[in-house]
């Protein structure tokens, strides 16, 4: 039985409700399968319009073996391309973001545009073809401030990430937001395990102190199973749309994205100690209502979100081993608001950065246990872990998909 047919048969045979096989998590043929059939072939989330602002802005990425690099060119047009020269393959961007007139790789001076065209390669002969040895374009979609991309020959229909997504998002106008702080961890743990801790708050009030005093550990918040049931939640949305602000759940039926906005703890407004808000300046000015609570949008596999009145807190999930994961959490606020004036940035990112290092010491010890020979496939709680069910249901069926060309019905949309 060859390898792919060997994960097949153990995905088919995963006792329902329980974490995976721990190959899942630590084998290194594995973790190539799932760049291969997951990272390389699904749209990614890799950053935002507001981090390019100006023409010749560009930022560079790492998705597996894939350097890319994100530019905006003079019309305005933000483009992802493969950052590998076409002369001899060296990268051509070789920092992690900047601002350029031209793309010029470092090593002979082939020299692009923004767009990627190659514009001048000395002495290359008289029947080079500079039209035919441009960048590779990398498929880009935005979206309401947020940039995504895939590597696929053949990108799957964005189209129903835009529809459902679009109207949540749009209000808060993040395309004119700036990055107040953007902090990147790396994680020694798989990617699923980084995902599968996010998914549930049951190890939230012992872990989490600072997030606890504005965030619901209630499973109804975090795994959103019976959501609609909360008095609390109900009335939140219904408050929220009568205003005009888009909140109620909605999941994909492949269950790889959703968005709800939720409400924080009493009277919090902001994840700060206080709960008070932590910008002074809204967020968006076309959202000026209070107490809002948070829209939270999840994308398997690359991210989730916070978005609140004062300011957005935007996560992208990378992988760089079978058990290691970068994680770049970003703050943003009105491109207006001035720091020390409008915001304290330790107070914008105490929360969050407390929140973000306790998770990866949890992950890390979820790895080493998960090492031990020992390990076997534990269950999962099902009145505080339905969403981790769902994230595991849509990680087996995905690949099951992927490695039969069978599509499957989701079955959890928690």
């Amino acid at each position: 039985m060859d390898f792919r047919s060997e994960v097949l048969r153990t995905l088919r045979n995963r006792r329902e409700t329980h974490s995976l096989e721990q190959a899942f998590y630590t084998d290194p043929d594995l973790y190539k399968l799932d760049l291969q059939e997951i990272w390389y072939k699904d749209w990614l989330f890799i950053g935002h319009d507001c981090e390019i602002p100006k023409a010749g802005n560009y930022f560079t990425v790492q998705i597996g073996d894939y350097p890319v690099v994100i530019t905006r060119d003079r019309q305005g047009a933000i483009h992802a391309l493969h950052n590998a020269c076409r002369h001899r393959g060296s990268r051509v961007c070789t920092q992690a973001k900047g601002a350029s007139a031209k793309l010029v790789c470092p090593y002979h001076n082939w020299t692009y545009e923004l767009d990627g065209k190659l514009m001048f390669a000395r002495q290359m002969g008289e029947d080079f073809d500079k039209s035919a040895h441009g960048l590779k374009p990398v498929a880009c979609e935005t979206i309401a401030g947020y940039i995504f991309i895939s590597l696929a020959a053949e990108p799957l229909d964005f189209a129903p990430v835009r529809d459902m997504v679009t109207s949540y998002l749009a209000p808060h106008n993040l395309k004119d937001t700036k990055v107040a702080f953007e902090s990147t961890i790396v994680e020694k743990g798989n990617w699923k395990l980084v995902w599968e801790n996010n998914r549930e708050c049951y190890h939230c009030a012992s872990n989490h102190p600072e997030l606890c005093r504005t965030y619901p550990e209630a499973p109804s918040a975090t795994g959103v199973q019976g959501a609609k049931d909360d008095p609390v939640i109900s009335e939140h949305w219904s408050r929220c749309e009568a205003s005009g602000l888009p909140s109620e759940f909605r999941i994909d039926p492949t269950g790889q994205f959703r968005v709800a906005r939720m409400p924080l703890i009493q009277d919090a407004e902001s994840y700060t100690m206080s709960g008070a808000r932590a910008v002074k300046r809204r967020l968006s000015d076309a959202v000026p209502q209070s107490h809002i609570g948070t829209l939270l949008m999840f994308h398997y596999p690359s991210t989730w979100n916070h978005v609140l009145a004062d300011h957005a807190i935007t996560f992208r999930v990378l992988p760089l081993g079978p058990e290691l994961t970068q994680v770049t959490t970003k703050w943003l606020v009105h491109k207006d608001a001035v720091e020390g004036v409008d915001y304290n940035l330790e107070e914008l990112t105490h929360v969050w950065t407390e929140t973000n290092d306790q998770d990866r010491q949890i992950v890390e010890e979820n790895a080493f246990g998960i090492r031990s020979p020992a390990y076997e496939p534990g269950p999962y709680s099902p009145e505080h872990e339905g969403g981790v069910m769902q994230f595991v249901e849509w990680y087996t069926t995905f690949m099951q998909d992927r490695l039969t060309g069978v599509h499957a019905p989701l079955v959890r949309v928690a």
